[in-house]
């Protein structure tokens, strides 16, 4: 006791702390010793989950993979690339935690990859600030509401699913019914200062489509796209949509308004129920397993609004459906976490409707908070002709119905051929919020005969 109260002893302890504080840490390397599948198992090293792995293998090659859960001192790992020349025994260092990823105004323009490096072969990125992958906790409280609605240039979404500044809705659609066609004509339509487009799990033939012939100059001069096409590892799969929110989020916190557009999340759900199944995670509700469904919560929350005062992601969330889509777990948990749902049909399509939006299924949470008393009681009024002409469409179809017995049917009948054209657009066609309304109004309140030539296709 009395040597610690030494003078010199004091001074030596306290050298011995700052020298700790200031050590570089020893990075403990392991051996290779299983791969299943697309797991790797290491054993002897030391490494937190999300830290990234150097692997040596005998060739010479190296190959980069993510810890992604651990049992005892046994790690399991993903690869970001290719396995090939894996061997039992290769070396296996750790090298930290994800890198994050670059941002800024150089991005727009480009086409990424999952970890943020250009696919598009136009040289290294222009940047030289980053943002944490997996994005940063905003305050609910803090968040600043939404109440200015969103022109994305689609008649039937401006006026009877009107979308708001910072809202997040999926986009719910079977295969081939003209998503991505729909997803490009808002791309180029919408009034947004920055589009970040992810395309996450789809065929590489479709990227480079979306890429070369849905965005046009315009657009892809303010647009960002991050591709991790189907081809690729699971766990880039889900870094391509973390690196698109990221994205998203940093021009979010420059103050502008963003427009997120990602294709689709049910790959990205589908990636993550490879990894979970792969390290030994119960499956529990068709295959997917739990963690899946507290994963998809996190991912759409980081869209939205940002702090008062700052800038919004508005975001649209593809979400593909198998049969009627009632029975597909990622389509309902969808369906209760993002703030509304437009639902395309196949037999709209299959008939030459497009967009295909099944307008009876559709809804947006936040159109009373964004439209005008007198802009709602116009989308009722045709929500109600439509519904009620389509409900009584076999009865019509076999000559049931006898013409006078219900004027409000017969106000449906009237007005079916100016609904269903309304609800038709073309891909180049572009109609403003202020125009759909007008031509909504023009079709409910104004003599049908005056406004054939004007709203009828």
């Amino acid at each position: 006791m009395q040597t610690n109260r030494n003078p010199i002893w004091k001074e030596r302890l306290a050298s011995y702390e700052e020298r700790l504080q200031t050590a570089v840490p020893v990075v403990v390397e392991g051996k290779l010793t299983r791969m299943a599948g697309l797991t790797l198992e290491a054993e002897g090293c030391e490494a937190a989950v999300g830290d990234r792995c150097l692997i040596k293998a005998q060739n010479g090659s190296s190959i980069e993979a993510e810890v992604v859960g651990f049992e005892g001192e046994k790690l399991f790992l993903m690869p970001i690339g290719s396995i090939n020349g894996l061997s039992p025994g290769s070396r296996v260092i750790p090298i930290g935690r994800a890198g994050d990823v670059p941002v800024g105004y150089g991005l727009l323009g480009r086409v990424l990859d999952g970890t943020g490096r250009p696919l598009d072969g136009r040289g290294p990125l222009k940047v030289d600030e980053s943002f944490p992958l997996q994005g940063r906790t905003i305050n609910p409280l803090k968040r600043h509401p939404i109440h200015e609605p969103l022109d994305v240039g689609v008649r039937a979404i401006n006026t009877l699913l009107s979308v708001g500044g910072g809202q997040r809705l999926g986009l719910f659609a079977p295969s081939g019914v003209g998503k991505s066609v729909l997803l490009g004509m808002m791309t180029r339509f919408t009034n947004a200062d920055v589009i970040v487009v992810g395309l996450i799990g789809e065929r590489g033939r479709e990227v480079k489509e979306f890429i070369d012939h849905i965005l046009d100059d315009d657009a892809r001069s303010r647009s960002v796209v991050v591709a991790t096409p189907a081809d690729m590892p699971p766990l880039m799969r889900m870094h391509g949509a973390a690196t698109a929110t990221s994205i998203a989020e940093y021009f979010r916190d420059q103050g502008k308004h963003v427009l997120l557009l990602m294709d689709s999340l049910t790959r990205y759900a589908q990636a993550h129920r490879e990894i979970a199944l792969a390290i030994g995670e119960p499956p529990a509700t068709r295959g997917f397993p739990p963690s899946v469904f507290a994963q998809l919560p996190h991912l759409v929350e980081r869209a939205g609004n940002g702090d008062q005062g700052g800038g919004s992601i508005t975001a649209f969330y593809t979400v593909l459906m198998e049969g009627d889509g009632n029975s597909d777990p990622v389509a309902e948990s969808a369906r209760a976490i993002l703030d509304g749902h437009i639902v395309l049909s196949r037999s709209l399509a299959e008939s030459g409707h497009f967009p295909a939006i099944d307008i009876e299924a559709s809804i947006s949470r936040a159109m009373n908070q964004v439209t005008t008393p007198e802009h709602q009681k116009t989308a009722r009024d045709f929500r109600h002709y439509f519904s009620l002409y389509e409900k009584n469409k076999d009865l019509l179809n076999v000559g049931a119905y006898k013409a006078g017995s219900n004027p409000d049917l017969d106000r449906a009948i009237e007005l079916q051929p100016y609904l269903q054209g309304f609800l038709r657009q073309g891909i180049d066609e572009k109609v403003t919020l202020q125009e759909s309304l007008n031509q909504l109004t023009t079709i409910i309140e104004a003599n049908l005969v005056q406004t054939r030539q004007e709203v009828a296709k």
